[in-house]
């Protein structure tokens, strides 16, 4: 199907991977809180938010990097300017908000950042690859009963604002098989936003983000999450997550209303990068390989299988891909 967009559309000849590496928890994270949640960036909020961010390097929490991995077999170009990327696909409210900062500069924010992020819909299912089958009993992603455009919905990036902050309004990821509940991330540094694209700059890192088990879980006790039945990987079980909580891409998140999971969460981070440090997407770590016709590799049992409905970039990863 086709959606009338209104957002400006990015390609990877136009801009380079997102980057971001997430920083370890303690007095950083406290500050991305601070000024990702605030509705509107004060002097006092940017003020409090660069000490205490400067306090922390101190200890080498800026310093924490998550590892770069691999882009995966889902990655399509084009990704839309836009904060909202839901298209009307249904789930569990997720705000989510990211804090870019240099790690390599006191942890100071890096405004202009280009984040892009891209993740599956409730069922496990991605857009540009709607029939690769996530595993486990689920509908087709057609019976959704959404609008989305099957080549872009949950798909999109933004530019961080002069306290390095983007904010995104999703929904919730599902999960398919073998893979534990994430969203990809990938962050542009030295670039510019030129006629609402973003031009030039450097692959700084490519990594994703985590859920913990327990509110994942339930999460996927409600519609429409409930409707895909299998066997779920935990953090301690997946091939990409290292384990590392922040560190590693874990996702502090916060209910909109307590005791009431279905009402929404906000999820947060900092993302600490080296805007000097370039990466091909490549990365390390295990992960499933492509569904058929991406990037690279034969599916082992049980990965996703199925022809994508959109055509990988010539570029792709040629190497075993984490999905």
């Amino acid at each position: 199907m086709t959606g009338n967009h209104k957002d400006t559309s990015i390609t990877r000849r136009r801009a380079l991977a997102v980057t971001g590496g997430t920083v370890a928890a303690g007095g950083l994270a406290v500050a991305g809180y601070r000024s990702a949640f605030a509705g509107t960036a004060t002097e006092t909020d940017a003020t409090t938010a660069a000490a205490t961010a400067s306090a922390s390097s101190s200890d080498g929490a800026c310093m924490t990097l998550m590892s770069s991995v691999t882009e995966g077999p889902y990655y399509l170009d084009g990704a839309l300017v836009r904060k909202d990327i839901t298209e009307g696909k249904s789930g569990v409210p997720l705000t989510l908000r990211l804090t870019v900062v240099d790690a390599t500069d006191g942890c100071t924010p890096v405004p202009g950042a280009a984040v892009e992020i891209w993740h599956c819909d409730a069922w496990g299912y991605y857009s540009g690859y709607t029939t690769a089958d996530p595993g486990g009993s689920a509908p087709a992603e057609s019976e959704d009963g959404s609008t989305a455009d099957d080549g872009t919905y949950l798909r999109g990036y933004q530019i961080a604002n002069a306290n390095g902050v983007v904010k995104f309004e999703t929904i919730f990821p599902g999960w398919y098989t073998p893979r534990t509940c994430h969203i990809h991330l990938k962050v542009h540094t030295g670039g510019a936003k030129e006629d609402g694209t973003y031009g030039g700059g450097k692959v700084n890192h490519t990594g994703q983000l985590f859920f913990a088990d327990d509110i994942a879980e339930e999460v996927f006790t409600l519609e429409p999450y409930a409707r895909h039945s299998g066997t779920y990987t935990r953090l301690d079980d997946d091939m990409v997550y290292g384990g590392g909580g922040a560190s590693s891409g874990l996702l502090t998140l916060e209910p909109v209303k307590k005791a009431d999971p279905s009402k929404g969460y906000k999820g947060f981070l900092t993302l600490g990068v080296d805007p000097d440090a370039e990466n091909t997407g490549a990365g390390g770590g295990g992960g499933g390989t492509p569904p058929g016709d991406a990037p690279t590799g034969t599916p082992p049992s049980g990965a996703p299988g199925g022809t994508p409905t959109g055509t990988p970039p010539s570029d792709a990863p040629t190497v075993s891909a984490s999905s």
